[in-house]
């Protein structure tokens, strides 16, 4: 886990790693990636035993306002570089963050790379479902102008990701459209649904319109990252609209992030969670124990297997 990443880091990281303790306690190493005084001054107040994680001193930090490619390369005592390098070396089987995007874009290509045959990775969102359960979105956000073999390999990896940490049999993928008919769309949306109809590899079921994103149509939903980050900011500013407003209600309140915490980047040979800029102590928690879930599913070689 990076510490130092985040707006509220490192308080709120160290706090979020002492909670995830609490709840994996011994199933786990979990390795703390900062600088190691402020981590053990937090620890030592909150009367937390040191012992119960490795701490790896990491004296420089990458911070958001930073160009992503040269703040990885000047610094290498950054706590993301080091996380990137732990992982590259096998030390470490995941790595988590909640801070510059960019720079764990930037690292994740420059160190441990696309899996052979992915065109582009991919980031995920999960978007509850009236029926309680929760639909994979991708892209959200990496790559805005997506081909269409693009979104073609978003419904596989998305299929396999539902699959193999949703315990999802046979996910159901679906092509995010402004209609439910083969015809509508724009050019690659209507070339990505033939190209996704005519699979064995994954069971399509055709388009999702928005106003089907959280009525149990798919398991899977696939857009380019212009229209899912759209679709993940809507839905940030309708739960934050209806906490404003007082209004309290059980369904809404599985919009708020802090329940998964982060997101794995998929596509890549290595598993990589990224976190909210503004986690709290509670996300960066689960974003912890989401980490320990990918790493269990190896999810990265379930990919990797299916695609070569």
């Amino acid at each position: 886990m990076d510490m130092m990443g985040g707006d509220y880091a490192p308080q709120t990281t160290v706090m979020g790693a002492v909670l995830a303790h609490q709840s994996i306690n011994s199933q786990a190493q979990l390795i703390l990636i900062g600088d190691s005084h402020q981590i053990k001054d937090i620890l030592r107040n909150k009367g937390y035993p040191e012992d119960y994680f490795e701490i790896i001193h990491a004296g420089q930090i990458i911070q958001n306002g930073e160009n992503p490619s040269k703040a990885f390369n000047k610094k290498p005592w950054s706590s993301i570089k080091l996380g990137f390098s732990l992982l590259e070396e096998g030390r470490i089987d995941g790595f988590a963050s909640a801070g510059n995007t960019g720079a764990m874009m930037v690292g994740a290509m420059y160190t441990v790379k696309s899996l052979p045959g992915i065109i582009r990775p991919v980031i995920t969102a999960s978007v509850p479902q009236y029926d309680g359960d929760f639909a994979i979105l991708l892209d959200v956000g990496i790559n805005p102008d997506s081909k269409p073999d693009v979104l073609f390999q978003y419904g596989l990896i998305g299929s396999i990701y539902a699959h193999h940490v949703y315990h999802i049999e046979n996910p159901r993928v679906g092509l995010v459209n402004i209609g439910e008919e083969p015809e509508k769309g724009n050019l690659v949306a209507r070339s990505a649904y033939e190209l996704m109809q005519g699979t064995s590899k994954y069971n399509f079921i055709g388009n999702v319109e928005g106003s089907e994103l959280f009525e149990s149509k798919a398991d899977v939903m696939v857009c380019d990252g212009f229209v899912g980050n759209i679709i993940l900011k809507q839905a940030e500013a309708t739960y934050k609209l209806i906490r404003k407003r007082g209004i309290h209600d059980a369904f809404f309140e599985r919009f708020n992030f802090e329940n998964i915490g982060g997101t794995p980047l998929l596509g890549v040979n290595g598993n990589i969670i990224i976190g909210h800029g503004i986690s709290n102590e509670v996300a960066i928690k689960n974003m912890i124990i989401h980490t320990k879930y990918v790493i269990e599913a190896k999810l990265s070689e379930k990919i990797k297997s299916a695609f070569q």
